[in-house]
């Protein structure tokens, strides 16, 4: 199967902070980029739009966060309407959500399996989450055949 070709951003949507990965052009790696104060929802809005405006990228990718069951709670809810806003900034760039179960587990044990602490790691941890989701995002897109998760419809 054949990835469509151009950058991606993945984005871990927390209530602290949001972490921000970028894959290469071709869809191969996805590394950390930054992590952007998540408290003050408006200035989120407007770095991931600058983010956005600077990669240039094909799509935005948004970690939707499950129960283990697959679920929906409050948490997802949030990050719903998180991605509905960030897609009204960015038009016509789509924004996807896709499951993001264990993500940042993921992410944490990777981070104290390569030695760096969780104090110090916290903002570390959200960006290697956002890997993590853009990375199994492109996993599954490679897979398929066709582009991850379900994509958030723009109401004007």
């Amino acid at each position: 199967m054949t990835l469509r070709r151009g950058r991606r951003l993945g984005v871990d949507v927390g209530d602290a902070r949001i972490g921000v990965a970028s894959s290469d052009p071709d869809g191969v790696l996805a590394t950390p980029v930054e992590t952007v104060p998540g408290r003050d929802v408006p200035a989120a809005q407007r770095r991931l739009a600058a983010l956005v405006t600077e990669y240039e990228p094909l799509e935005v990718v948004v970690g939707l966060p499950r129960s283990l069951h697959g679920g929906e709670g409050p948490a997802a809810a949030k990050v719903r309407g998180f991605a509905e806003q960030l897609a009204k900034n960015i038009t016509p760039v789509p924004v996807r959500l896709v499951d993001e179960r264990m993500s940042t587990v993921t992410a944490a044990q990777g981070m104290r399996a390569s030695g760096v602490g969780s104090k110090k790691g916290r903002s570390r941890i959200d960006q290697a989450a956002a890997v993590v989701i853009l990375q199994s995002a492109l996993e599954t897109e490679r897979v398929s055949g066709r582009p991850p998760g379900q994509c958030v419809e723009v109401v004007v």
